[in-house]
């Protein structure tokens, strides 16, 4: 195969091919165009013996010669042009600075399509051998809308960005949804060498919107069919995707196909796999038109500049306004549109190799695609059932599926060497911080995880909500990891208002996380909860992050801040509402505190008023949070107190509840203010535009601390509600409150941590922040 060449005796051998191509070529014209006796035809198009377009003849079949002819003399230019190339390029390759290239081997497709004509139209092996070069960006586009596609596409992405040696653009035509997920998945993704451009979905309905379809992918199915319109008009040439694909090997192979179209041939490709369009699947059925088996539009590449040359868009429309007078409907969305255009001009299209979309829908000849694991190029779930569908290797091709939809995402984030990256402003920013850190220093990773980019995939189910009509709807914030999801069932029952959760989950725990949710009756019926995972990275648990992404991405004017492992009051929900029209919240500074209980039992009949839970606490079974508060009401040294100390020690914390101030709640029947004190971190009630948690603060110690500090030198009013209240669930202590116990670094770092925020408080506050330091002195 003729190829750059690199040294005197490849620039020889490719110079004697050279001369020797005219006469291979009319040897191969005159002699070969004859069969036993019967004229071969060289046309692709020829090739449709049952099309009467088509039909042979000596005048067609000198034009088709006449047309080989100006091809292979198009060959011969271009294979001129490639050994001048090398020859001068020739100095630079023995310095070994050249550029890398990767190629594809000749496909052609199986021997059963070209005998029905439809010939690729790389069988000569004379032309130009594809390539890519090493930092040639390759451009891909996906149709995505919702929240379930934003989750296929991270799978798809991953696939191709685990093979790929090349940088990327992503177009991504997406409505709302899909571009808040995606676009702040790319943004902490921060992948090098990729670049994520944006196209709303929901500007382009109208332009297929009176087609009706009735395939489950519903009006979004049809917009590849009006790439020629959306994408920028200097874009060449793309790679379309459906989402629920997986590579299995480097883009770049798919891309070079590219080099291999001739003529008229705009859009590539692979042969639909199942009898869909052969009309015989059941009874009456009654397929749009389509040339043979018809191609699947899962996996595509288009010339663009040709299509919108040829007048691409007219040209669909036209065909799809004919063919809905008699189907009325599409069945299989732009696919039917794109095999009804084909039908009618075949010449369009270069078919692909079918390893290029091994199709996984039931009965499709997918199985001779391949005969290794290395044949394997795409694969696609184009079937409703997606895993479950029925294939004789589909246990092969879950786990391969599997692995890159648990597959740590952090470790794609390689840099491409030899290849410039775009400036990403956020990328320089970020090494400028790091680099000001110093390595040396015993808290440098304590400082280092304030500037962690954390990957964040947002709204990973379902979301739903509708706004409250009086504007006092209230979200409850808050932050698990993976040994506090049996929580939330629990929560869903206590509270029916909007939850924002943030969950810090590897990529796997993601998907564990996934099928515990769809098992779940009491989360599939609740929509009003919003998923966030913000995946593992680092040797801290980043709580104040996780806060900070639960508070941003709610959907009230209002948010209850609480942890996950504490269960709200039945009615909670309800009674804030009221109480944020009685204390005017709208228009007042102001902190509703929910007073914090605690138990140490795993099963408990949960108090259904306040009475009940004075009751509760009066026998023993509750008592109020954190455990050294609970004394206050009963002599410190009572055989109780010491019987709990001994029991919980790892979270005796008696100054963080202790300003609510329970004893006079126990008798309390309005609202009560109280004062701020050193340490004092209760559970609020606030308006959305509240301060963010200070991320320097991660695992144990003062995250929430911090918080209701800054809350305090903003002027907030603190006010605790005299008939709310939450209750603490015993559980294991956490790995971070356990390094703080046993580390002595990590309890100095905390302690520096903690100054240098009071600090950094008088410098923004000035005189304000100045009771801070004296408290921390005086505790």
């Amino acid at each position: 195969m003729l190829g750059i060449c690199r040294g005197r005796r490849k620039f020889l051998a490719a110079s004697l091919s050279l001369l020797c191509i005219p006469a291979i070529t009319w040897i191969y014209l005159f002699s070969g165009s004859f069969e036993d006796g019967k004229p071969v035809s060289l046309s692709p198009l020829e090739s449709q013996a049952h099309s009467p377009r088509y039909t042979a003849s000596s005048q067609r079949e000198r034009e088709s010669l006449e047309v080989r002819m100006r091809e292979v003399e198009e060959e011969n230019r271009a294979l001129r042009r490639q050994l001048s190339l090398a020859q001068g390029r020739a100095p630079s390759h023995r310095r070994g600075n050249h550029s890398k290239t990767y190629s594809m081997e000749e496909g052609t497709g199986d021997s059963e399509n070209l005998r029905a004509g439809i010939v690729a139209g790389n069988s000569s092996e004379c032309g130009q051998q594809p390539v890519v070069e090493k930092c040639e960006t390759i451009h891909v586009a996906i149709v995505c809308a919702g929240y379930n596609a934003s989750r296929d596409v991270v799978t798809l992405v991953k696939s191709v960005l685990f093979h790929r040696r090349n940088p990327l653009h992503f177009h991504l035509i997406a409505d709302s949804i899909a571009e808040q997920i995606l676009a702040t998945l790319f943004q902490t993704w921060m992948v090098p060498a990729v670049r994520v451009d944006f196209y709303n979905a929901d500007e382009l309905k109208s332009e297929v919107s009176w087609i009706p379809n009735k395939h489950y992918s519903g009006i979004y199915g049809l917009m590849k069919l009006v790439l020629t319109k959306t994408l920028p008009a200097n874009l060449e040439r793309v790679i379309v995707l459906d989402t629920d694909i997986t590579f299995a090997t480097d883009i770049a192979e798919l891309w070079a196909v590219f080099h291999k179209f001739k003529g008229q041939q705009v859009l590539g490709l692979v042969e639909n796999q199942s009898d869909w369009y052969l009309g015989n699947l059941w009874k009456n059925h009654r397929p749009w038109p389509a040339l043979g088996r018809g191609y699947n539009t899962g996996v595509i590449l288009l010339l663009l500049d040709k299509l919108r040359k040829m007048k691409w868009e007219q040209m669909w429309r036209l065909t799809a306004e004919r063919e809905l007078m008699g189907m009325l409907s599409t069945s299989l969305a732009d696919q039917d549109i794109f095999n009804a255009v084909i039908k009618q001009n075949p010449f369009l299209v270069y078919q692909l190799p079918c390893f290029w979309n091994v199709q996984l829908s039931d009965h499709t000849r997918s199985e001779q695609c391949y005969r290794d694991v290395s044949d394997l190029k795409v694969i696609h779930w184009n079937s409703p059932k997606k895993l479950r569908v029925k294939n004789k290797h589909v246990e092969f091709f879950r786990n391969l599926y599997l692995t890159f939809l648990e597959y740590d995402g952090n470790l794609l984030r390689r840099e491409l060497f030899g290849c410039p990256s775009e400036a990403d402003v956020n990328s320089e920013n970020l090494q400028k911080q790091l680099s000001e850190l110093d390595e040396d220093d015993l808290c440098y990773e304590f400082r280092r995880e304030r500037f962690t980019v954390h990957r964040t995939h947002l709204y990973f189910l379902h979301y739903e909500y509708e706004p409250a009509a009086d504007s006092t709807d209230v979200t409850l914030v808050a932050q698990l990891s993976m040994d506090r999801l049996q929580m939330l069932e629990a929560i869903c029952k206590h509270w029916e208002g909007p939850i924002s959760l943030a969950l810090y989950l590897s990529d796997a725990e993601a998907q564990q996380f996934l099928r515990y949710a769809q098992g779940s009756e009491v989360l599939m019926s609740r929509h009003n909860v919003g998923y966030h995972i913000v995946y593992k990275e680092g040797q801290f648990y980043p709580v104040n992050l996780l806060r900070n992404v639960a508070m941003k991405h709610i959907s009230t004017p209002y948010m209850f801040l609480s942890d996950i492992d504490f269960l709200p009051m039945y009615g909670l929900y309800e009674y804030l509402r009221k109480s944020v029209i009685q204390l005017d919240l709208a228009n007042t500074k102001k902190a509703m505190i929910v007073p914090a209980f605690e138990t140490l039992r795993y099963r408990l009949s949960f108090p259904k008023s306040k009475a009940e839970l004075l009751s509760m606490l009066d026998m023993g079974t509750l008592f109020t949070f954190s455990l050294g508060s609970c004394c206050h009401l009963l002599a410190p040294s009572s055989p109780f107190c010491v019987l709990v100390h001994s029991f919980v020690w790892y979270h005796v914390w008696t100054k963080g509840h202790a300003p609510t101030n329970f004893a006079k709640w126990r008798t309390a029947t309005t609202p009560y203010r109280v004062e701020w004190e050193a340490d004092f971190e209760p559970y609020v009630v606030v308006r959305r535009d509240c301060p963010e948690y200070d991320r320097r603060f991660v695992g144990f110690g003062w995250n929430k601390v911090a918080h209701i500090m800054e809350l305090d030198v903003q002027e907030y009013e603190f006010i605790v509600l005299p008939n709310a209240y939450m209750i603490h669930m015993p559980h294991a202590p956490s790995f971070d409150i356990t390094k703080f116990r046993s580390n002595k670094q990590y309890r100095i770092c905390l302690k520096t941590l903690k100054e240098e925020f009071q600090q950094d408080m008088s410098r923004r506050y000035g005189f304000a922040a100045l009771k801070y330091l004296t408290a921390e002195n005086n505790s």
